[in-house]
């Protein structure tokens, strides 16, 4: 007669298998945390450009609506020509401020959720010296 015996599970491989299980989900935790924050800090990066770029459309038109008054007004026997010119310089001005502070910040800023796929790759390089580590022992 044959006698098969199966041990029963270790309890170290469980309780090795369940460590691994929270971490895995303890790092994804964190994860999903800084896409959160990265999610929300370039919603209102988009808010910001969304406004200012209102704005400076908004003093362009001033501008347009300015040099159109001033070429009507351009016939007029006054020196109403200055003040005109001076309010459509002034919203040209604050226009073209405001589009370029917006290239500006936009070349600046980062792409979104660069630090997120950085931590990821950094995951990934940690288990791969890891693994690279443990198949040399």
């Amino acid at each position: 007669m044959v006698e098969t015996h199966h041990a029963p599970p270790r309890s170290d491989f469980r309780s090795a298998a369940a460590r691994f299980f929270n971490s895995a989900l303890a790092l994804a935790h964190t994860r999903a945390e800084l896409a959160s924050v990265e999610f929300a800090e370039e919603r209102a990066r988009l808010k910001r450009t969304a406004m200012m770029i209102a704005g400076a459309v908004f003093m362009l038109s001033f501008a347009v609506l300015g040099v159109a008054t001033w070429v009507v007004v351009y016939f007029w026997d006054t020196h109403r020509l200055e003040a005109i010119a001076g309010v459509t310089l002034m919203f040209a001005l604050a226009g073209a401020l405001l589009l370029w502070r917006n290239v500006a910040l936009e070349r600046q800023a980062p792409p979104p959720f660069s630090a997120t796929l950085a931590e990821l790759t950094k995951d990934r390089s940690w288990i791969m010296d890891r693994d690279e580590r443990r198949t040399g022992e």
